[in-house]
């Protein structure tokens, strides 16, 4: 067994405080190996860590400073920490906030086009006119040239189309950046009313079209009891709406007291009794079929399509 080695022997007059010194010193003097030259210490440690003054930091009491530069680096390296594991979600957040930004600066962008002069109508045009004049209701439209095409007024279009009663429908269409199109539907007539005031045009439901002093032609003479607001006149409509294209264009006349005894007068002098508006192209049928099996017949009850009495 290895004995321990002696304790140091302390000169006569030395206090304990300069021989904890000395003590210290000759252990900073030694080295590794307890050679003086070496700048270890017995035991292979680090040299003190020593202050500017050449205190050792050990034995330097803390001060309210280095408590404070010892916090401040904590929450910045707490801080790094926190930026290094939300950099995914703030990434997915920048993408999204930007895909709004673009939505919303792609909608309000178009929004403000739509309304600024950039689409201002400056053409009109009128699809679907026959018996009107295109040109009539263009003018009529004419106030809405300059307007936007967002901001088109659709009342005051109806209260400018209401003034041509030819006007079944109508419907708008835009067409960016400067034009309008309105589609329109005319209103079939289906025949005349005598009055005091001459011969109104009328169409199935009774409108009245136009007015002139001598009866249009290719227009029927209408002879219904009760006038245009009659079953009569109903009935009488929707039988003339369903006759074939040459028994119409040859049509002179068309009476009903009642909306089951539609009678129709041909040009030629033949006399079509046709009852009520039910089975009508059953009727039309039969008629055709009975004009070209007697083509000099001056009467045709076709009332019951199944059973046609030929006169």
């Amino acid at each position: 067994m290895r004995r321990p080695p002696p304790p140091p022997v302390v000169p006569e007059g030395v206090t304990g405080g300069e021989a904890r010194d000395a003590s210290r010193t000759r252990g900073r003097a030694r080295g590794p190996a307890g050679d003086p030259a070496s700048g270890r210490i017995a035991n292979g440690d680090d040299a003190p860590n020593l202050d500017d003054s050449g205190t050792d930091a050990v034995d330097r009491p803390t001060s309210s400073m280095d408590v404070w530069r010892a916090a401040r680096a904590r929450r910045k390296a707490l801080r790094a920490e926190i930026r290094r594991f939300t950099q995914r979600s703030r990434r997915r957040r920048i993408i999204w906030l930007s895909a709004i930004g673009a939505v919303v600066l792609l909608v309000g962008g178009s929004a403000a086009a739509a309304y600024s002069p950039l689409f201002a109508v400056e053409r009109i045009t009128v699809v679907g006119a026959s018996t009107l004049d295109p040109a009539a209701v263009e003018g009529a439209l004419s106030g809405q040239v300059g307007t936007p095409l967002a901001l088109v007024d659709a009342s005051e279009v109806k209260a400018a189309l209401l003034t041509f009663p030819l006007i079944e429908t109508y419907s708008l269409e835009a067409k960016p950046p400067h034009d309008l199109t309105v589609r329109i539907v005319e209103r079939t007539p289906v025949g005349v009313i005598r009055s005091d005031a001459g011969y109104t045009l009328v169409d199935a439901a009774g409108v009245a079209l136009s007015t002139t002093s001598d009866q249009p032609a290719g227009q029927p003479l209408l002879e219904i009891e009760g006038g245009t607001d009659s079953d009569a006149f109903e009935s009488a409509g929707l039988v003339i709406r369903s006759l074939p294209a040459d028994v119409r264009a040859g049509l002179t006349g068309v009476r009903a007291s009642t909306r089951d005894d539609v009678t129709l007068t041909v040009s030629s002098g033949l006399v079509v009794v046709w009852g009520s508006s039910e089975n009508s192209p059953l009727k039309s049928e039969a008629l055709a079929k009975a004009l070209i099996a007697k083509p000099d017949a001056s009467s045709i009850d076709v009332t019951s399509p199944h059973a046609v009495v030929i006169g």
